[in-house]
């Protein structure tokens, strides 16, 4: 199924994390926090501003993002775990 976000939001594939620490100890599933990073699959076309203008989205499919813990909206499309927020949800691109 194809998905396209509409105005200013993005959609999101969270990163996974290790399962394991650097001194070897595995960490059950149970145990594990949600990770704050993911990466872009795809964007709106953008906000449109008093003028009617539409500001393109600064974001982009690929894109390797920080968000916060409670961002988004969770949301499953063809049997994957995906996340769909405001670009303004975002808090920093990784490079």
């Amino acid at each position: 199924m194809a998905f396209r976000p509409l105005g200013d939001r993005v959609l999101v594939k969270r990163v996974e994390e290790e399962s394991k620490t650097k001194g070897g100890i595995i960490i059950p599933d149970t145990a594990k926090e949600k990770p704050q990073e993911g990466e872009v699959i795809a964007v709106g076309a953008g906000v449109r501003d008093d003028k009617g203008v539409v500001q393109a989205l600064e974001l982009k499919a690929g894109d390797r993002i920080l968000f916060g813990k409670w961002s988004g909206t969770e949301i499953k499309i063809d049997g994957e775990d995906l996340i769909i927020m405001k670009e303004s949800d975002v808090l920093g691109v990784l490079s």
